[in-house]
Protein backbone atom coordinates (compact mmCIF):
# COMPACT_ATOMS: atom_id res chain seq x y z
CA UNK A 1 0.00 0.00 0.00
CA UNK A 2 1.36 3.39 -0.99
CA UNK A 3 1.10 6.25 1.47
CA UNK A 4 2.06 9.18 -0.72
CA UNK A 5 -1.02 11.02 0.51
CA UNK A 6 -2.48 10.50 3.98
CA UNK A 7 -6.24 10.23 4.31
CA UNK A 8 -8.51 9.38 7.23
CA UNK A 9 -8.98 5.95 5.63
CA UNK A 10 -5.27 5.05 5.48
CA UNK A 11 -4.03 6.96 8.55
CA UNK A 12 -4.03 3.99 10.97
CA UNK A 13 -2.32 1.73 8.41
CA UNK A 14 0.36 4.38 7.88
CA UNK A 15 0.84 4.74 11.64
CA UNK A 16 1.20 0.96 11.98
CA UNK A 17 3.76 0.89 9.20
CA UNK A 18 5.82 3.66 10.85
CA UNK A 19 5.47 2.23 14.38
CA UNK A 20 8.65 0.79 15.88
CA UNK A 21 8.17 -0.29 19.47
CA UNK A 22 9.52 -3.80 20.11
CA UNK A 23 8.15 -3.68 23.65
CA UNK A 24 4.56 -3.05 22.52
CA UNK A 25 2.34 -5.77 23.96
CA UNK A 26 -1.01 -5.15 22.27
CA UNK A 27 -3.13 -2.82 20.15
CA UNK A 28 -4.19 -0.85 23.22
CA UNK A 29 -0.58 0.21 23.77
CA UNK A 30 -0.26 1.19 20.09
CA UNK A 31 -3.36 3.39 20.37
CA UNK A 32 -2.10 4.91 23.63
CA UNK A 33 1.11 5.87 21.85
CA UNK A 34 -0.88 7.25 18.91
CA UNK A 35 -2.98 9.33 21.34
CA UNK A 36 0.05 11.55 21.90
CA UNK A 37 -0.92 13.26 18.65
CA UNK A 38 -4.20 14.29 20.30
CA UNK A 39 -2.27 15.59 23.31
CA UNK A 40 -0.03 17.73 21.10
CA UNK A 41 -3.12 19.03 19.31
CA UNK A 42 -4.80 19.96 22.62
CA UNK A 43 -1.68 21.69 23.89
CA UNK A 44 -1.25 23.70 20.69
CA UNK A 45 -4.96 24.54 20.75
CA UNK A 46 -4.51 26.00 24.25
CA UNK A 47 -1.53 27.98 23.02
CA UNK A 48 -3.32 29.42 20.00
CA UNK A 49 -6.63 30.15 21.73
CA UNK A 50 -5.52 31.10 25.25
CA UNK A 51 -1.85 31.97 24.90
CA UNK A 52 -0.81 29.16 27.27
CA UNK A 53 2.33 27.47 25.93
CA UNK A 54 3.54 24.32 27.68
CA UNK A 55 6.64 23.99 25.54
CA UNK A 56 8.39 21.30 27.60
CA UNK A 57 5.34 19.04 27.58
CA UNK A 58 4.88 19.51 23.83
CA UNK A 59 8.56 18.73 23.29
CA UNK A 60 8.24 15.59 25.40
CA UNK A 61 5.28 14.30 23.40
CA UNK A 62 6.95 15.03 20.07
CA UNK A 63 10.19 13.34 21.17
CA UNK A 64 8.31 10.21 22.24
CA UNK A 65 6.34 10.20 18.97
CA UNK A 66 9.54 10.60 16.99
CA UNK A 67 11.14 7.69 18.83
CA UNK A 68 8.11 5.47 18.20
CA UNK A 69 7.04 6.47 14.69
CA UNK A 70 10.28 7.82 13.08
CA UNK A 71 10.85 11.54 12.45
CA UNK A 72 9.25 11.45 8.99
CA UNK A 73 6.24 9.46 10.17
CA UNK A 74 5.72 11.72 13.17
CA UNK A 75 5.96 14.94 11.15
CA UNK A 76 3.66 13.63 8.44
CA UNK A 77 1.03 12.45 10.95
CA UNK A 78 1.19 15.63 13.02
CA UNK A 79 0.85 17.94 10.03
CA UNK A 80 -2.06 15.81 8.82
CA UNK A 81 -3.93 15.73 12.14
CA UNK A 82 -3.26 19.28 13.36
CA UNK A 83 -5.23 22.28 12.15
CA UNK A 84 -3.44 24.52 9.67
CA UNK A 85 -3.31 27.36 12.22
CA UNK A 86 -1.12 25.10 14.39
CA UNK A 87 1.42 24.40 11.64
CA UNK A 88 3.74 27.36 12.40
CA UNK A 89 4.13 26.31 16.04
CA UNK A 90 4.53 22.65 15.05
CA UNK A 91 7.16 23.54 12.47
CA UNK A 92 9.05 25.53 15.09
CA UNK A 93 9.10 22.57 17.51
CA UNK A 94 10.21 20.17 14.77
CA UNK A 95 12.99 22.52 13.64
CA UNK A 96 14.14 22.87 17.26
CA UNK A 97 14.33 19.08 17.57
CA UNK A 98 16.00 18.78 14.15
CA UNK A 99 13.12 16.47 13.16
CA UNK A 100 11.58 18.42 10.30
CA UNK A 101 11.84 16.47 7.04
CA UNK A 102 12.80 18.32 3.90
CA UNK A 103 9.52 17.42 2.26
CA UNK A 104 6.05 16.19 3.18
CA UNK A 105 3.70 15.61 0.27
CA UNK A 106 0.64 17.12 1.95
CA UNK A 107 2.33 20.28 3.25
CA UNK A 108 4.47 22.93 1.57
CA UNK A 109 6.84 23.21 4.52
CA UNK A 110 8.77 26.10 3.02
CA UNK A 111 5.56 28.18 2.97
CA UNK A 112 4.83 27.57 6.66
CA UNK A 113 6.33 30.34 8.79
CA UNK A 114 7.90 29.58 12.14
CA UNK A 115 6.24 30.92 15.28
CA UNK A 116 8.38 33.67 16.81
CA UNK A 117 6.98 33.32 20.33
CA UNK A 118 7.60 29.57 20.34
CA UNK A 119 11.10 30.21 19.02
CA UNK A 120 11.74 32.66 21.87
CA UNK A 121 10.48 30.20 24.50
CA UNK A 122 12.54 27.32 23.08
CA UNK A 123 15.68 29.43 23.14
CA UNK A 124 15.14 29.98 26.87
CA UNK A 125 15.32 26.24 27.57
Amino acid sequence: MSFSCLTEENFIMYAMKMYDNPQCKDMDEFYEDLDRIKYVKRLLHKYINRGVLRERLILNHIIVLTNLFTPLGTAKMLFFKLDEEMHPALKTFLVYLNSLPDEIEEVHISLVETDLYVTKKLREI
